[in-house]
């Protein structure tokens, strides 16, 4: 019998605590991760003030050097740690899949010099659209359309770039190129990347509207991911009849395996709390989990070095934690971590190789405090414990630390 009815997962995307252990080996714009630090940078340098998490233990989570603004409570509600990964990448697939249970032991491809001539002539001959070969590199996502989105409105050509991530993204005007077209020019790209020297984790549809001087992405966002190569923990609830619903880019990450009700994607981070707080008091939603990811602290201040606007993100999630908290009952178990670290202050505009902080809470706890250090499959070891199912590839339960 399982110890909670309801376990629900908030991924905190980006939001790391320290250099994890191998962090030099991963390298940001020639400088390795080694002294990133995306929580701690960002309370030294603009200060941060989440009374919220503080509350739960965010500041007690063991550092070499405490938080400078988010003091540790001598009474905090929830139990803290912090947890390692073990997989060989940074980005948000990897962390995400090894959450779930798998080891990825061959990162995907990313592409920093942008991606052959090969991949570029195909989509060309597929869809009968040139391809803007200056903007074929690792781009922000607003920034290219500023750059290549008038062009784009003159000739109808695609705008096809990459990021940090794994990824090949087509940004496209909606009065130019129609959301199907896009979709179908997507779904070709997927086709021819899904093995080396081309493997990549996802092939993004990034449609956007408006004037010259004035573009806005919208929301007919479409991610076409991988499947996990093995059964997650996801799948193990799945396969035993037990609800899974993953709120935003949840279901894209997984390509919908395991995901039992896809709750859909978010416009904000906001949204996403607001589609949280609805499935949280869905009356069908009696036993399960839960799997939420909310991306704009990556997505628009840590790609982008914008620390202020980072710690902003960081205060309005924890503003409205009490609204989730106040919805949970006894038989509910909150988690609140990350799937990498993206630090604002430091080189380039990737992701950097950091532990991400682990909160549990449930007001059914009677104790509180730290518990051991572990890694990022221990989440999903934990659901599996907790609901009676099989483990996936790796992962070591703690859920007979929460008392």
């Amino acid at each position: 019998m399982s110890t909670f009815d309801r376990i629900h997962l908030v991924v905190l995307d980006s939001v790391g605590i320290g250099a994890a252990p191998d962090a030099n080996n991963f390298v940001n714009a020639g400088v390795p991760d080694g002294a990133s630090d995306t929580l701690g940078h960002i309370s030294k340098t603009v200060g941060l003030n989440v009374p919220n998490m503080a509350k739960l233990g965010l500041g007690n989570i063991p550092r070499e050097t405490p938080l400078k603004t988010v003091p540790s409570e001598s009474h905090p509600t929830g139990y803290v740690t912090k947890l390692e990964e073990v997989s060989l990448g940074k980005d948000t697939m990897t962390g995400h899949w090894e959450i779930m249970g798998l080891n990825i032991t061959e990162p995907f491809d990313t592409f920093w010099d942008g991606f052959p001539e090969e991949i570029l002539t195909k989509i060309e001959e597929f869809s009968g659209r040139k391809v803007i070969r200056e903007a074929n590199k690792p781009y922000s996502g607003t920034a290219v359309i500023d750059d290549f989105g008038p062009r784009q409105m003159e000739t109808g050509e695609l705008i096809i770039y990459t990021s940090a991530d794994p990824v090949l993204q087509i940004a496209a005007h909606e009065d130019v190129i129609p959301l199907e077209e896009l979709y179908r020019i997507c779904e070709y790209a997927r086709s021819i990347t899904l093995e080396r020297p081309a493997l990549l984790g996802r092939i993004i549809a990034r449609p956007y509207i408006g004037e010259p001087g004035n573009f806005t992405r919208t929301s007919n966002r479409r991610d076409l991911a991988v499947s996990p190569f093995e059964d997650t923990v996801l799948n193990k609830l799945a396969d035993a009849g037990i609800s899974t619903y993953g709120v935003g880019k949840i279901n894209d990450i997984f390509n919908g395996s395991g995901i039992t009700h896809d709750q859909g994607h978010n416009k904000s981070n906001n949204h996403g709390v607001d589609t949280l707080l609805k499935t949280l008091q869905d009356p069908e939603f009696t036993k399960g989990f839960s799997f939420t990811n909310l991306v704009d602290f990556d997505a628009l201040y840590g790609h982008r070095r914008d620390a202020h606007g980072y710690r902003d993100c960081l205060e309005e999630f924890d503003a409205r934690l009490p609204e989730i908290t106040a919805l949970l009952g006894d038989k509910d178990l909150l988690l609140i971590t990350a799937d990498h670290g993206n630090d604002p202050t430091y080189a380039g505009t990737d992701h950097t190789r950091e532990y991400i902080p682990l909160l549990a809470y449930s007001p059914s706890f009677t104790g509180s405090g730290v518990i051991p250090q572990g890694h990022f499959a221990d989440i999903s070891a934990t659901v599996a414990d907790n609901f009676g199912v099989d483990t996936a590839m790796i992962g070591e339960s703690f859920l007979a630390e929460l008392k």
